[in-house]
């Protein structure tokens, strides 16, 4: 009998020490849920953007809740997002991304490792680097395209806009950046892409570490079948594109990294350099589908270009095409934007508010709510509006505003601050060459006239551009007037 009631006095204990924080006048509001420990994991997991707008409705542009033993501060008021975004001081970014890369790589990296690889991604990816990159990804775009849309076919082929996007999207920049120049046939591509596609299917439960058992086995073996596939990769000195992975390999030589823990970071950067660019052209070319006045206006400005090379465009102006695109991200690109708190801070709101960010606690932005999704910046955000960032005279809108103020930050699909997309460029240049090329050299339909866009995988939120919970079915073949041409 008195070890069971001193049992119970130690679960009694242990469900206080796990269960209570105490608000403070000067803490944003708490709301800890009923869950011991785990407080809000599993509506956040579940379905993020409904948790944390039921939580903005609750209590407004900043609160706190409680995941999985953490305290996470959420803000949500644009104007007070570069209080987060600038402070290298008092807020920390490499932290959490170290916890991902081991979840999901199993990849531990020095610290100073993050500004070296950054400072080697914006020598190879921006400047007269990234005009070659765009170039070689036309060229790769337009073999692949053409030997989707065989010169002899006759009838239609049917196939999900998902797997038709992504699939293209990923070889291309598969080759762009990891291939070979001169051994480009040999490599099986299929291969790669299915491999990298199971892998994919498992990272948000690999970010979570809710896996089960067999999922586990399933993703250790697509890990490495996929390292196995990176191996040659960058291995020897190449004047060409890809010399950018062999000076990283080089940078991991240099911090003591095996040949393991080297292809282990050739797979994060994979995943990092392709996740975003197919899904997001998915989006666009179903929204442009079942909106034939978006589709029509895009076309329309696309027969004005001159269509001397496949990447024409790059050199014109596109603000229709350009527009479609952003409002596309804007419904679609769902990161987080997160940081440790690693020394209390004070954050002194826009509306006048001051609330202290305590040490361990982690601090959260989530644009797709807000300013994305917020409807006193963009009216119905709901809906998808090819012109939302066109003004009436066609120059492209940029001035957006909440309670009468002008918006820095009206949208954010690709982050901001000194820890902003480093391939932004090269990834809308991308989509764009591939979206031109699909609607001006093949005829592309519906299956399903009346089909409209599937549901978005509401566990994705969190990790970049969404993925759709289900496909859009299509039918494509090669244009009459080009098969005349060719």
């Amino acid at each position: 009998m008195i070890w069971t009631i001193i049992l119970l006095i130690q679960a009694g204990l242990l469900y206080f020490v796990l269960t209570h924080r105490k608000r403070y006048k000067t803490d944003p509001p708490l709301d800890k849920g009923v869950i011991p420990w785990l407080g809000h994991a599993f509506e956040f997991g579940k379905d993020a953007f409904k948790f944390l707008g039921r939580m903005k409705m609750k209590h407004g542009d900043i609160f706190t809740v409680r995941v999985a033993g953490r305290y996470v501060t959420v803000l949500l008021d644009p104007f007070s997002y570069d209080l987060v975004l600038n402070d290298k001081n008092c807020l920390d970014f490499s932290r959490y991304a170290a916890l991902l890369m081991d979840r999901i790589f199993q990849l531990q990296l020095p610290h100073h490792m993050q500004n070296k690889s950054k400072a080697i991604m914006k020598q190879h990816f921006l400047g007269m680097n990234l005009s070659s990159l765009n170039t070689s990804m036309g060229r790769h775009l337009h073999n692949l395209v053409k030997a989707e849309l065989s010169l002899n076919q006759k009838d239609w082929t049917e196939e999900g806009l998902f797997n038709f996007s992504y699939g293209l999207l990923f070889k291309a920049g598969y080759l762009t950046l990891f291939g070979d120049e001169q051994n480009n046939n040999s490599m099986d591509l299929s291969k790669i892409y299915k491999e990298y596609m199971k892998f994919d299917g498992l990272l948000i439960k690999l970010a979570r570490g809710t896996l089960k058992p067999e999922e586990k086995k399933l993703a250790q073996c697509v890990r490495q079948n996929l390292c196995e596939l990176l191996s040659p990769v960058g291995i020897k000195e190449d004047s060409g594109l890809g010399s950018w992975v062999h000076t990283y390999r080089l940078l991991l030589q240099d911090v003591g990294a095996d040949r393991d823990t080297q292809n282990k970071a050739l797979l994060m950067q994979l995943w990092a350099s392709q996740g975003n660019a197919g899904p997001a052209a998915f989006w666009l070319l179903g929204f442009l589908l079942t909106n034939p006045d978006a589709m029509a206006a895009v076309k329309k400005e696309f027969s004005g270009i001159s269509q001397t090379s496949d990447t024409c465009l790059l050199t014109v102006k596109t603000p229709v095409f350009d527009s479609a695109l952003e409002e596309t991200l804007r419904l679609t690109a769902a990161p987080f934007i997160t940081r440790e708190v690693v020394r209390e801070k004070t954050i002194h709101m826009a509306d006048g508010q001051e609330y202290l960010l305590r040490k361990g606690d982690r601090v959260c932005l989530f644009p797709l709510l807000s300013p994305q999704m917020d409807p006193e910046i963009h009216s119905e955000p709901q809906k998808f509006k090819h012109d939302r960032f066109l003004n009436q005279d066609g120059s492209p809108k940029m001035d957006f505003y909440k309670r009468g103020r002008k918006l820095k930050y009206y949208t954010m699909p690709w982050g901001a601050g000194t820890n902003g997309c480093v391939g932004k460029r090269l990834a809308i240049n991308t989509i764009r060459q591939f979206v031109y090329m699909v609607l001006t050299k093949c005829d592309l339909e519906l299956c399903d006239p009346n089909a409209q866009m599937p549901e978005v995988n509401t566990s994705r939120y969190g990790f970049g551009v969404l993925q759709p919970e289900g496909e859009l079915y299509i039918r494509y073949k090669l244009k009459q007037t080009m098969k005349d041409n060719e």
